[in-house]
This record gives structure tokens, sequence and C-alpha cells, in this order.
């Protein structure tokens, strides 16, 4: 009984260090593995057994109460952002098409910063408000004649927004970040073999004319995709100060 009792404090003790958590995940996990632990400790001496059960249960019952109320306060602004989103949609789909083409160009990108400002909105509603979002963006740019390097960088933007926010967002990034720059290394080397190929390619032999302004055309279409790699860097860059 008394070495029972002995380990039912100690888990008491565990509770209570962990009462105070605000890491909802991990926490809920420990929590309730203490509780599987209490089970298979059987039972204390009367005398003691409403004391300590009192004990923990009230540091279990105290977590899961401040859980709960954080999940509650994040359900509110996760519908509040609903809302704010589905207001800069109608602002987009409204844009004033009396503007000059780029003071149009301007306010759109400050919507589309707003958006990225702008948190989580409730999960069931996430894919049909960004469906709903690019669809407005996408009908200005084809009224504004954007070309499709400016869109998919401003789409990388936005998807950069949900990383950042996201759980370990930071540690996403930077992996994004990597990838990216051994991409960029590899479209580096393509390019080199690319340059040194054309320097063997005669215009004047057979042929040579044609295979020179396909080379030059591969060349220039590469050095795009490489343009486009160092601005998503670039705005990785911006997230991570």
């Amino acid at each position: 009984m008394e070495k029972k009792l002995s380990l039912k404090k100690a888990l008491c003790e565990k509770s209570e260090a962990l009462k105070d958590s605000t890491d909802w995940k991990e926490t809920t996990e420990k929590m309730i593995a203490l509780q599987k632990e209490w089970k298979t400790i059987g039972s204390v001496a009367r005398k003691h057994s409403d004391s300590v059960w009192k004990r923990f249960i009230a540091a279990c019952d105290y977590f899961f109460e401040q859980k709960n109320k954080n999940v509650s306060s994040q359900k509110g602004a996760e519908q509040g952002n609903l809302t704010a989103k589905r207001e800069i949609i109608q602002k987009i789909n409204e844009l004033d098409e009396t503007l000059a083409h780029d003071e149009a160009l301007t306010t759109l990108k400050g919507y589309m910063a707003e958006w990225n400002a702008v948190g989580f909105v409730p999960f069931r509603e996430k894919d049909k408000i960004y469906k709903e979002y690019h669809e407005a963006v996408d009908k200005q740019f084809d009224r504004l004649k954007i070309d499709q390097s400016e869109r998919r960088m401003q789409s990388f933007r936005s998807n950069l927004n949900e990383i950042a926010g996201g759980e370990k967002g930071k540690g996403k990034l930077y992996g994004e970040r990597e990838r990216l720059m051994r991409t960029y290394d590899r479209m580096k080397n393509k390019l080199q073999t690319y340059e040194n190929n054309i320097g063997f390619l005669s215009i004047s032999s057979k042929g040579g004319g044609g295979l020179v302004k396909e080379m030059e055309r591969k060349i220039d279409k590469l050095k795009d995709k490489m343009a486009l790699i160092i601005k998503k860097i670039e705005a990785i860059d911006e997230n991570l100060e």
C-alpha cells in the first residue's frame, strides 16, 4: 500500500508539473499516459485514496480546461479570419475597372497582401475559400494580362503564408529553401552544359542555324526559371527574418 501510494504521489507531481503547459498536443499525450499508468497501480489505503485522487485529477482537469478554452478561442479567431477573407475576395471581384493598368495591379497586389496577412480559417472551409480566392485573382490577372511567371510567384507567396503559419512553420520554410537551392544548382549546371554545347554548333554547318536557335530558346527558358527560383528564395528569406 505504501509503495502504491508513493507511485501515485509521483504521478501527482508529474501531472502538476504539466498542467500549465501550452504544448497542447504533446502534453495531452503525456496526461493520457499518466492516467493510464494511474489505473495500473491499483488501490491505496482508504484514508489516502480520496485525497491523492483529487490532487491528481485536479491537475489533469485544469490542463484540459485550459486546452478547451484555447480551442474555443482559436475557432472564434478562425471564423473571424474566414469573414475577413471573404471580404477580400469581394474587393478583388469588384476591383475598379476604370483604374489605369499599373494602379489596378498595385491595388490588386495590396488585396493579395491583405489575404496573406490573415491567419487560418476553419479547416472544413479551407479548400473552398482558397479556390474562390484564386478564381478571383486569376480573373483580374487575365483582365490585366499578367504573365504566367508573375502569377506563379504570387501563388507561391500565398502558399508561403500557409506554411509559415502552420506547425513547425520555420522548419518547413528552411526545407523549402533547401529544395529550391538544390533545384537552382541543377539548373545552373544544365545551363552551363547548354552554353558549352552552343559553342560547338556551327551556324554554317547543315542545319546548324536551327540547332543554335533551339538551344538559345532552351537557354532563355532556363534562365527565366532560374530567375523565378531566386525570387522564391528571396520571398522565403523575407518570411524568415
